[in-house]
């Protein structure tokens, strides 16, 4: 399921190498202080969810097996909930500026195939209360309009339902238009959820970029299972109620697990290149080097650094420096093998491992690197509109193991002075570390 998070930007003050720039990150605004476009959309959609409540309340025909697997959601909600709380509020402060993903959409699917119209949105309704309550990081209208567009997607789904599979939903002898039915609906139940939320990331943040509203691939993937768990609650509770406790157990440790691999790693990437940052990359070289050692083998370390980047920066502005960046990354991840490994240290340096790579297999890494970069056409997105960046060139250190250091640091330290060398003799070449004495090797 998704919710939208921080809709207004503000400013706050980014360092790089070369210079001090502003830049924008997400913040929070009043609703009643939001521009037009967004106070007039996010109402829309709330008094369309409220139109569908309405709707609701003329269905109100219930059998007693309909409070009884209601209140087995319920409990299943709350428990979800609260087990997750600690790191769902994590989430929720690394989700802002973009669409945020989480797994309500279980216990609601399984509401909406199995329960009257009015009881599905209780279900919604009370999810969102105790979710909001119990993690206070959204504002209150916020929370009413993510609720509200999971509303209307899952009054779409109904439909589908209805339309393909007339009769009492679940209840029906099986086969393919089951399938059909439950698949439409599930689908009609991320279209509408997902391109309303989308569509007020947007509006919000007209400068903010249209991938990041998009959110990952991977997250969809999460949707798509939590309305798969959802509908084998929705089977269990009317065949084998029983076994739901079962499900709600496994979900749990499947939740826990996802969420905390998620964050690890979160924890090890550079949010605007995708790159190990700089600790996971440390970290990664230490043990490297420890195998390197162990096994009497070598290992390589480059030091790359764009040469005057402050001038993309000062030319196309900061977002145009960023998707430079990107570009570099991505460059730089298929110039490398599999078990080799790119980080970003900060700014415009990256750093990059070399296992099982001697010294002269280094430096033509490094050469291939610097040609690949300087024959770079960039299209960015500037003040003026897209215009293309050429012209980058790249200085390199590299430093090999065992020549150039026997520990993480002393290699570094090589590598990273071979960068410097490689700036101070002009620029856009490759500078090789030089063999240590056994004295000045650790």
């Amino acid at each position: 399921m998704l919710s939208i998070r921080h809709w207004r930007l503000r400013r706050r003050r980014r360092r790089d190498n070369d210079s001090a720039a502003a830049a924008w990150v997400p913040s929070r605004w009043s609703l009643w202080t939001a521009p037009t476009a967004v106070l007039g959309y996010v109402l829309a959609v709330d008094v369309l969810a409220l139109v569908v409540i309405g709707v609701a309340f003329g269905d109100v025909e219930m059998a007693p097996g309909d409070w009884v697997r209601f209140a087995v959601l319920m409990v299943g909600s709350a428990i979800h909930i609260e087990a997750g709380r600690e790191i769902e509020r994590l989430r929720l402060v690394a989700a802002e500026g973009s669409t945020y993903v989480n797994l309500k959409s279980m216990w609601i699917f399984a509401g909406i195939l199995i329960l009257p119209p009015l009881l599905a949105i209780a279900v919604i309704t009370l999810s969102y209360l105790h979710s909001w309550a119990r993690l206070r990081r959204t504002a209150p209208h916020r929370a009413a309009f993510s609720a509200a567009t999971v509303v209307l997607g899952s009054a779409v789904a109904v439909m589908c339902l209805r339309t393909i599979n007339p009769g009492n939903q679940l209840s029906y002898a099986g086969g393919a238009i089951g399938l059909v039915a439950v698949t439409a609906a599930a689908l009609a139940y991320w279209l509408i959820n997902y391109s309303l939320v989308v569509g007020a990331v947007l509006l919000s943040n007209p400068e903010a970029n249209a991938r990041k509203a998009l959110g990952q691939l991977s997250d969809q993937f999460i949707v798509a299972g939590a309305l798969g768990l959802g509908t084998t609650s929705a089977v269990l509770l009317v065949y084998q109620p029983w076994l739901t406790v079962a499900l709600l157990i496994t979900v749990l440790g499947l939740h826990r697990a996802l969420l905390v691999g998620q964050f690890q790693f979160a924890a090890r990437t550079d949010s605007n290149t995708g790159l190990a940052n700089t600790m996971f990359w440390h970290e990664i070289a230490a043990k490297e080097l420890e195998r390197a050692q162990n096994a009497n083998a070598s290992l390589g370390v480059l030091y790359l650094d764009l040469d005057h980047f402050k001038t993309v920066n000062d030319t196309h502005g900061h977002l145009a420096g960023d998707q430079v960046l990107k570009t570099i990354a991505a460059e730089l991840k298929h110039e490398i093998r599999t078990d080799d490994l790119v980080g970003r240290l900060g700014g415009e340096e990256f750093a990059i491992l070399l296992p099982n790579t001697n010294a002269d297999d280094t430096l033509r890494t490094a050469e291939r690197i610097r040609h690949r970069i300087a024959n770079l056409v960039i299209s960015v997105t500037a003040p003026t509109g897209t215009t293309l960046v050429d012209g980058l060139t790249c200085s390199i250190g590299a430093a090999t193991y065992p020549a150039a250091g026997h520990s993480l640091d002393v290699l570094l330290m090589a590598a990273d002075t071979a960068t410097y060398a490689a700036k101070e003799a002009g620029r856009n070449q490759v500078v090789t570390a030089p063999t240590r004495t056994p004295g000045q090797l650790s």
